[in-house]
């Protein structure tokens, strides 16, 4: 059975990327994509550039303050800024590329943090709390997006079931969002007891001062990474960032869940039927620098980074093995 949980999310994220390529190309049938794709690449100006540059940067400083984070809530103090955020950009570039976060994730953090001393189960707690630090940040967005305008999910009319878009139905998925996150922070501010699940597994509300981290981190990451495709979208039609940030939270959700790599095809999928208003090959454009600043220039790095300290580690033990007698 386990052998066959092994062989089943690869196999539902490869028909998902293959599904959205197979819909993608019937949006985009009979259009010329490379070279208009690449004209509107051209046309975007230097400063959005450095603008969708300094979103990443935003989004991947977020993402290592989730494992700064994790271990204040583990009480783990000796670690320094620069391993975390080394050890944090490595393993979210690694694991939003080859998917399955969790697990490609969890495999990297333990091989840095335990040269730091972390026992696995720390660094399984980690892994659990900054996964859940994220899915906080979308239900938080969310609810603020949904809440304040319900109206939102109107874009993926047609796209999906009309009870999903529907205004009210988005509206009452708004506020019980927003009442999630108010039971959490009551949860944490006046110490409720741990939350049983199937009798093994508990959820314990974190300290005040971890919660309140929370509550700026989680959204700051997604804000960052949807900065991204903000700045690389034309102003002309350019719906506002709370439509972008919107279409970024459903796309790269989805994506998740999907378990494709990278969640190649079905981010652009759905993100395109999202933005009506902008004509859909400048939108393509915007999302390949998307992938190319969040995805495939941070992969880059990871890799180098990766190799160093494997080398690293295969020459300090090469000495250890010189110096026995």
């Amino acid at each position: 059975m386990r052998k066959l949980l092994e062989y089943f999310w690869p196999a539902v994220g490869l028909v998902a990327v293959v599904a959205s390529f197979f819909l993608l190309y019937h949006e985009f049938k009979g259009e010329s994509v490379g070279a208009e794709v690449w004209a509107n690449l051209q046309a975007i100006p230097t400063s959005r550039y450095l603008l969708a540059g300094l979103s990443t940067l935003v989004a991947y400083a977020a993402l290592a303050w989730y494992d700064r984070i994790a271990l204040l809530h583990l009480g783990v103090k000796h670690i320094n800024w620069l391993f975390i955020s080394v050890c944090s950009f490595t393993t979210y570039a690694l694991s939003h590329n080859i998917g399955a976060s969790v697990f490609s994730g969890a495999m990297v953090r333990y091989r840095a943090y335990s040269t730091k001393g972390l026992t696995a189960t720390q660094v399984a707690t980690l892994v659990v709390l900054c996964s859940y630090t994220f899915g906080f940040g979308n239900v938080l967005l969310a609810g603020l997006l949904l809440t304040y305008d319900p109206a939102l999910m109107q874009r993926l009319s047609g796209f999906l079931p009309d009870i999903l878009t529907n205004p009210n139905t988005a509206l009452v998925v708004g506020l019980s969002c927003l009442a999630f996150v108010v039971l959490y922070i009551l949860g944490s501010l006046m110490h409720f007891r741990a939350i049983r699940l199937f009798g093994r597994f508990e959820i314990l509300y974190p300290r005040p001062g971890i919660m309140l981290r929370q509550l700026f981190a989680a959204p700051l990451e997604l804000i960052g990474a949807a900065g991204i495709i903000y700045f690389a979208l034309p102003e002309q039609g350019n719906p506002g960032f709370l439509v972008v940030l919107g279409a970024f939270l459903l796309s790269f959700s989805a994506a998740l869940v999907s378990h494709a790599p990278g969640g190649l095809g079905v981010f652009e999928l759905l993100f395109i039927n999202v933005m009506p208003d902008v004509p859909r090959l400048k939108v393509l454009a915007a999302l390949l620098v998307w992938r190319l600043f969040y995805l495939i220039v941070p992969l880059l790095i990871a890799l180098v980074v990766v190799a160093l300290f494997e080398r690293k580690k295969l020459v300090e033990r090469w000495r250890r093995i010189e110096e026995q007698p």
